[in-house]
């Protein structure tokens, strides 16, 4: 394998600071529709990778399959219904809880393939789902002894883990055969149309918003989109599956420490020890279900 030319390790320390800056960013913009914020932050990504896509890598539109096409446009519609969701849990519940919830996605994966790909758990990993399931709790019972409104924004943050779980499992196949750049490209323009769609029927105005959330528009679409998830995408050619799981599981802690400088906002004592638990669990259940293998880096990144 060839050397990379970034320290692919920095690239996922990188990506886990730029994807805790979502929940905060999608805070600040408190009194626009979770649906329309959504909107935007795709719509805005898809503007930027619009003209790398055609004009490098048009020619590979004429060789995805209809069986692609349709699992990305279901991976792109759900997708759309993740954000609506977790963006919506934001206004009810706080960042720790909301994005602690939301991580839980790893497990619900794995149920999800349990279920309609008969994939075999271990016995670790099923005590670590138990443990992680079970911090969930803490965080949800602890939420509920504050605010009914609360519980229900943890619901939805659960949902958003749910519902970006469908988006994976529809999407991985297609992945599999298209590369990067477009297949993201299609998955985020189905995501927008959905958006689009999802916020007309709703009667969402699209415009009208402060100038300041418009920049927020464009730092949800550059900062936890391309300096996040693309990021993690690139390491991926170096790094483990697991690896870039494990720094992942970092995002709530990254969110929760801007959630309180930036916001003010603090962690109660049901949400460091049901946050704690979580994290442990999904630690725990990364280590039990990853396949291992080798990663090459230059001696100079050592």
């Amino acid at each position: 394998m060839r050397i990379p030319p970034f320290n692919p390790y920095i690239a996922v320390v990188i990506g886990v600071i730029a994807v805790s800056t979502s929940a905060v960013l999608v805070k600040l913009a408190n009194g626009t529709p979770a649906a329309i914020i959504a909107n935007y932050r795709l719509l805005i990504a898809v503007i930027i990778m619009a003209p790398y896509v055609f004009f490098k890598q048009r020619q590979e539109f004429k060789f995805i399959h209809k069986k692609d096409w349709l699992l990305s446009t279901c991976a792109g519609v759900f997708l759309a219904f993740h954000f609506i969701l977790w963006f919506e849990s934001l206004n009810y519940t706080s960042v720790a809880s909301s994005v602690v919830l939301v991580t839980l996605q790893p497990i619900f994966a794995f149920l999800g393939t349990y279920f309609f790909f008969k994939e075999r758990f271990s016995q670790g990993a099923v005590i670590s789902m138990v443990i992680a399931l079970l911090g969930s709790i803490i965080i949800s019972w602890g939420d509920f002894r504050i605010s009914g409104m609360a519980l229900f924004g943890d619901i939805l943050a659960l949902l958003g883990a749910i519902t970006v779980t469908v988006y994976f499992l529809f999407g991985q196949n297609a992945r599999k055969r298209l590369s990067l750049m477009p297949y993201t490209f299609v998955v985020y323009g189905v995501s927008s149309i959905t958006l689009i769609i999802y916020n007309l029927i709703v009667q969402n105005p699209f415009f009208g918003y402060p100038a300041e959330h418009w920049w927020i528009f464009i730092a949800l679409a550059v900062i936890p989109t391309f300096f996040g998830h693309t990021l993690f995408n690139w390491a991926l050619k170096w790094l483990s599956t697991a690896t870039i799981s494990m720094g992942i599981v970092f995002e709530p802690i990254g969110a929760s420490l801007l959630a309180y400088f930036i916001l003010g906002e603090k962690v109660t004592a049901s949400q460091w020890l049901g946050g704690t638990i979580v994290l442990f669990g999904l630690f725990l259940f990364v280590m039990s279900t990853s396949r291992k293998r080798n990663v090459t880096i230059s001696k100079k990144y050592q």
